[in-house]
């Protein structure tokens, strides 16, 4: 594949990759009332304070991504910040009936959804 073209699929790849921290990010930064609602929904408190790491975090950590600097550690963040939050909203193991099975399988997304971002951590350190 030429390189100007493999260069722009990888741009749309990771942009792609932070569609979901971009969108959440800017909506809980658009409505932080509801961000902070969110956050002692899932009993974080001071919901506040985890209500602006989170936005600095899904906004701050696509941004690294995107640029290419610190995409290594950004990647990382971003996987390990996916894992802990599917624990947390995604706890299947905790629900009976017919919202087990959406748990299960959302829960399972975003644990592909991690390893996709130690795969760009990966390959951004083969690439440094």
């Amino acid at each position: 594949m030429p390189a100007g073209r493999s260069e722009w699929l990888k741009r749309l790849a990771l942009l792609a990759l932070c569609g979901a921290y971009l969108q959440g990010g800017l909506v809980k930064l658009l409505d932080f009332d509801g961000a902070v609602a969110e956050m002692a929904h899932f009993g974080l408190q001071p919901a506040a304070l985890f209500a602006v790491a989170v936005i600095v975090l899904e906004l701050g950590a696509s941004a690294l991504v995107l640029s290419g600097r610190g995409r290594r550690w950004a990647a990382l963040a971003l996987a390990v910040f996916t894992v802990a939050a599917s624990f947390m909203a995604n706890a299947f193991w905790t629900v009976d009936g017919p919202d087990r099975g959406a748990q299960m399988n959302a829960f399972f997304e975003h644990l592909g959804l991690a390893g996709a971002w130690l795969l760009v951590a990966l390959w951004d350190e083969r690439s440094a």
